[in-house]
Order: C-alpha cells, then structure tokens, then sequence
C-alpha cells in the first residue's frame, strides 16, 4: 500500500480503522525528510497490512502541533489507537524495520495496563 496523505479531516479515519499505522511528520524543505520518505514508501510497500500515513507540517501546522512535534521528520507508531513510539529522525531502512516487527509484537493489554497505572500514578502524585 502506498502512503497516505493524512490531513486534519481525514487523520482520525485513516488511522482508527487499523490496527497498525506509521505516520512521518515531514516538510517540503527539510534535508532529512526527503532522505527518509523512499525508506518509509518503501516499507510501506512491503506492508501492506498497516497504513503509512505523512502530515505535511506546513500545510497541516495545526495537526502536528496537536500531537507536540517540534523536530522533523518524526516518526509516529500506533497500534489499536495508541501511540506506542514516537520519535524524531530519520531512520534507515533496517531499524524502521525493526521498529515495525517490534510494534507488532507488542501486548497491547500489558501496554494498556501500563498506562493506566502511570495515569493513576500522576493523578495520586497531582492531588
């Protein structure tokens, strides 16, 4: 499957209808993300399964600030509608490999529980 342009409309569709999905924050005029957009075409070619998302943030400044990006490229994973990796860089091919087989092996019940714990952690801490 090809990527997806993901815009502020479509964002939530596209993604909350899989069960894995990888988004690039990118720009038109930053060096490292034109060197990262063939690796992750490329993945998502060789995934078909998973939907691979880019959020232009030029055009789309409103959701990337929404999910705090501040470096570009960044790369986005999220599995069953949570955010299991999020980091800024351009990676090469081997590692987003890497990262995706990684995401897929995920338990996604011990990772739910994990965050609840550390909501319920911060909401103790807070009161």
């Amino acid at each position: 499957m090809a990527t997806v342009e993901l815009t502020a409309e479509n964002f939530e569709s596209a993604i909350n209808d899989t069960d894995l999905a990888l988004v690039d924050f990118w720009a038109a005029w930053c060096g490292p993300c034109r060197v990262f957009g063939p690796v992750f075409e490329k993945a998502s070619e060789r995934h078909p399964d998973a939907v691979f998302g880019k959020v232009d943030t030029e055009a789309q400044q409103a959701l990337a600030a929404s999910f705090g990006i501040s470096s570009i490229p960044t790369l986005m994973i999220i599995r069953d509608n949570v955010v299991v990796y999020a980091q800024p860089g351009a990676l090469p091919e081997s590692a987003l490999n890497e990262l995706i087989t990684k995401a897929r092996e995920l338990d996604m019940d011990q990772v739910r529980a994990s965050i609840a714990e550390h909501e319920k952690a911060h909401q103790a801490g807070s009161a």
